[in-house]
């Protein structure tokens, strides 16, 4: 979800990007690097804990408290306490994150909820793009629809934190109630979202082919891959190294 680019001007980072000595000179890199490694281990953090949260939570959604989960079998605890376990790694996780990116959480906000002209006409042609690759150019660093995911995951990952916590030190009342209305309610567009990420990321749809690099493999990216999908940021990139 962050999207960060390299800084440094090392020979290293400068042949991660096709840069260097080995480079035509005037010849654009092919390569360049969308998201650093501190954003990438977040980032596998965040979505690990997530999906062990969304295994034993279903596990026990669907009555099965009495029956350990194989999660909870390897971890040789209940699957309550391993559910609340791994809530409370992410939320360390989260913080975490929060005092280490503190001065880029106002870009992502802005980011997330900016909505340009041509905005809505990039949504409804969005199914048809998946399909053939060919995606309308549109401002930002985040397209239309990774804003709605970021407001949907990032917002919901929020609301589960917080209701989890809240249910992990409460016993009974209406507070706890409400909390567990909350958890469960939040949880099913956060699963689908969590899903969606997983089918995007995997490159099944035409789209969306090689954007797992930019969270894997260094986060090298193709620049044919970037211009496709987000090219007011790769003109940024690009105008930044210019500079």
């Amino acid at each position: 979800m962050t999207t960060e680019s390299p800084t440094s001007d090392s020979p290293a980072a400068r042949r991660a990007e096709g840069e260097g000595p080995d480079r035509p000179s005037g010849r654009p890199p092919t390569i360049i690097i969308r998201n650093r490694r501190h954003s990438r281990w977040l980032h596998a953090g965040i979505y690990l804990c997530t999906l062990l949260l969304l295994i034993t939570g279903g596990w026990l959604l669907f009555g099965q408290e009495g029956n350990p989960s194989f999660l909870a079998e390897l971890a040789h605890v209940p699957d309550t306490q391993l559910h609340k376990l791994i809530g409370w790694a992410l939320l360390g996780i989260g913080v975490l994150g929060v005092i280490a990116w503190h001065h880029r959480i106002a870009d992502f906000v802005r980011e997330t909820v900016r909505w340009d002209r041509g905005d809505l006409a990039w949504l409804l042609g969005w199914p048809k793009a998946v399909r053939s690759g060919r995606f309308p150019p549109h401002q930002g660093d985040f397209d239309p629809a990774q804003r709605l995911a970021n407001l949907i995951l990032v917002g919901g990952l929020i609301l589960l934190i917080g209701s989890g916590a809240g249910l992990a030190t409460l016993h009974g009342g209406p507070i706890f109630v409400w909390l567990y209305r909350i958890h469960l309610w939040v949880t099913y567009p956060v699963t689908v979202m969590v899903v969606g990420h997983v089918v995007v990321a995997s490159g099944i749809l035409p789209g969306y082919r090689g954007t797992w690099r930019a969270m894997h493999l260094g986060g090298r990216l193709p620049t044919e891959v970037a211009g496709r999908l987000w090219p007011h940021w790769l003109q940024r990139q690009s105008r930044g190294k210019a500079g």
